[in-house]
């Protein structure tokens, strides 16, 4: 089994409260993090229905088996439970008694902050990040990207394809319907396919909807349980201090890349060399494995992006407490003067800049032009420095 970064982190945390919650996207490891970090606390899942029953209909019946407290996992499916749950920790005092899991950050985050304010530590778990399971080895990006990070993929050596193809059936079927009520399952299938086709560009409800025959307002909604349910994350526009015009529409990225690219029919990881969606796969690649590094570390995301009116761009904006760092993404291994355009014109405009970066589709890692210039395995060291 693999280790995960976010395990100390996990630990520091049980120390600190007395309950831990920790949330992230189906298959992404939790009951296997939770597990392998606290092998002596019982267990028990909420997904199994008896039990999931016993706990609703008896709830102080159900946490009475667990004195010395438990791992409960995919606790969203009774969340009659957090206010028993709170009831016993202020009695106890005692950190890290429970450890809950779940998929869903819908509903479910509101109903913790209304019964475990101040109680909780929250975590966020994403499938693997490149550095937890990919060495500067030699397999190809195109290899990496159509894998993909969700980490039964690696544990069970399965096919991307016949996972990805069952997780999507799950998904829509399980939470989905459970978020929402849906008249045609196949329309939603396609709203996800045509999310894939927008990974890392700014989102437009209008174009969505029409396509679907849908209003802005249904668009919206679907977007928001795909960010519930951790599919897809929204990157909001960084316009501090700006006096121009700025947008202000977010974008659009998958937080699994392989998801992305089995949505989009692809087939054999060679097709994406010369796909015409290659360079925002890459991109959107690249900012999940930023998002990864601040949630492993507990950290809410410091990322952004920067787009005037007139088509200056920087891909990533990351907002640190010395100043903001410039990020701009290909999926080149030759590197041309106009990689730098954005970085410049952002570090003209922005005034305080600690340092700028250009990750592009290699495993360099110098400085050029008065920027630094890493390839994508590199990205965990650089975070590290920031």
């Amino acid at each position: 089994m693999i280790k995960r970064k976010i395990a100390d982190i996990l630990i520091e945390m049980a120390a600190s409260f007395p309950v831990v919650t920790v949330t992230g996207p189906r298959q992404s490891g939790k009951t296997t993090l939770t597990q392998m970090t606290f092998p002596s606390k019982d267990y028990v899942s909420l997904e199994d229905l008896d039990i999931r029953q016993f706990a609703e209909s008896d709830p102080r019946g159900f946490l009475g088996q667990y004195p010395e407290g438990a791992i409960i996992d995919e606790v969203q499916h009774v969340p009659s439970l957090w206010s028993y749950i709170q009831t016993i920790v202020d009695t106890k005092k005692t950190n890290g008694m429970f450890i809950l899991t779940g998929s869903n950050q819908f509903e479910y985050i509101q109903s913790i902050s209304q019964s475990l304010a101040g109680r909780t530590g929250m975590l966020k778990l994403l499938p693997f990040s490149y550095n937890e399971i990919y060495n500067n080895n030699d397999e190809t990006i195109e290899d990496i990207l159509y894998k993909g990070f969700y980490p039964r993929i690696f544990d069970q050596k399965i096919k991307p394809e016949y996972f990805l193809t069952g997780y999507l059936e799950t998904y829509v079927e399980r939470d989905v319907r459970s978020l929402i009520k849906l008249k045609d399952l196949m329309q939603f299938h396609r709203f996800l396919q045509l999310c894939a086709g927008r990974t890392g560009q700014i989102i437009n409800f209008s174009s969505l909807g029409n396509e679907l025959g849908v209003t802005n307002k249904t668009i919206q909604h679907w977007i928001s349980i795909l960010e519930a349910s951790y599919i897809v994350f929204l990157l909001q526009p960084y316009y501090r201090n700006f006096n121009k015009r700025i947008t202000k529409s977010p974008k659009l990225y998958f937080l699994d890349i392989g998801l992305a690219i089995h949505l989009l029919g692809v087939e054999h990881p060679e097709q994406l060399v010369s796909h015409p969606l290659r360079g925002e796969l890459f991109e959107t690649f690249v900012i999940g494995e930023f998002l990864k590094y601040r949630y492993n570390h507990g950290k809410r995301s410091n990322l952004f992006y920067f787009r005037d009116h007139v088509g200056n761009e920087v891909d990533l904006v990351i907002e640190t407490g010395s100043g903001t760092v410039p990020v701009e993404i290909k999926s080149s291994k030759t590197i041309t003067p106009r990689f730098f355009k954005g970085l410049d014109y952002y570090k003209k405009i922005a005034g305080t800049v600690s340092t700028s970066v250009l990750v592009i589709n290699d495993h360099i890692k110098q400085e050029r032009q008065q920027h630094i210039v890493i390839g994508y395995p590199n990205i965990e060291e650089l975070c590290d420095g920031l």
